[in-house]
């Protein structure tokens, strides 16, 4: 059973907290009543962030502080991708780890993951290995954690198609969202119940893909290994027939 993550007077460190998902899961954070850090790479949103949730918290019961960090610790271009969706995991675990595995107050580990780190579709495979690496990364940490620290949960957050900074999307003004996106408080909100629900894995449908479809999705991938199929088969025109009629079937 994961801890009650969203109390009043616990606290939320939040990388990446000033915009989209992150900032949405801050203004969540601010109504339970919990004191928040907020850490991003981007000043600016990071002072209008704090400005917009200091006007929701109490001052006299609430702390709420905002840093500017680069996590990535890289320039090179060609190293980005890894840079920020790997390595700014890694290097924010070390930072945070040792500051919550020394308190035994239950506590919550929240890792960003992607769908393109599970089904690995054509086009964008540095992007795919890094959020592939995030997902094996927050296994083994869970994993790890159940063992030497069993206060503390590791949930891992896999996003459906959500209207965000990343996406045209705005966290201050809502404008222009797709029919077919999810608001970041919605997804937000999915996290939490699968949190209280005591689940590892929080994977986001949105309002064109179903969690079914999701399900159907991931498990075609891991029949590519198990019946020795070519890779990404999802994609290949060979399988393409075989692929619509599998989706049809049921679970």
């Amino acid at each position: 059973m994961a801890p009650q993550a969203f109390a009043e007077q616990n606290t939320a460190v939040i990388t990446g907290g000033a915009s989209g998902i992150g900032f949405a899961l801050a203004n969540k954070c601010a109504k339970y009543g919990m004191n928040i850090l907020l850490v991003d790479n981007n000043q600016e949103n990071l002072s209008l962030a704090q400005k917009h949730l200091a006007e929701k918290i109490s001052k006299d019961k609430q702390v709420l502080k905002a840093v500017a960090i680069d996590v990535s610790n890289l320039d090179d271009w060609e190293k980005k991708i890894l840079s920020v969706n790997l390595f700014g995991v890694i290097n924010g675990i070390n930072t945070l780890l040792p500051y919550v595995t020394k308190d035994t107050t239950p506590s919550s580990i929240i890792i960003t993951g992607s769908k393109q780190g599970i089904t690995n579709p054509p086009g964008n495979p540095a992007y795919n290995a890094s959020k592939s690496a995030v997902k094996t990364l927050a296994e083994h940490l869970s994993f790890d954690l159940a063992k030497s620290h069993p206060s503390i949960s590791t949930h891992l957050l896999v996003p459906g198609w959500t209207h965000t900074g990343m996406t045209g999307g705005n966290s201050f003004q809502e404008t222009g969202k797709p029919k077919g996106a999810w608001t970041p408080e919605q997804v937000v909100d999915y996290l939490e119940g699968k949190m209280e629900e005591g689940k590892f894995y929080a994977i986001c449908p949105d309002g064109d893909v179903t969690e079914e479809m999701d399900k159907k999705r991931m498990l075609w991938n891991a029949r590519d290994l198990v019946e020795e199929r070519q890779p990404l088969s999802r994609w290949r025109e060979g399988y393409k027939e075989e692929f619509e009629e599998f989706m049809k079937k049921d679970l």
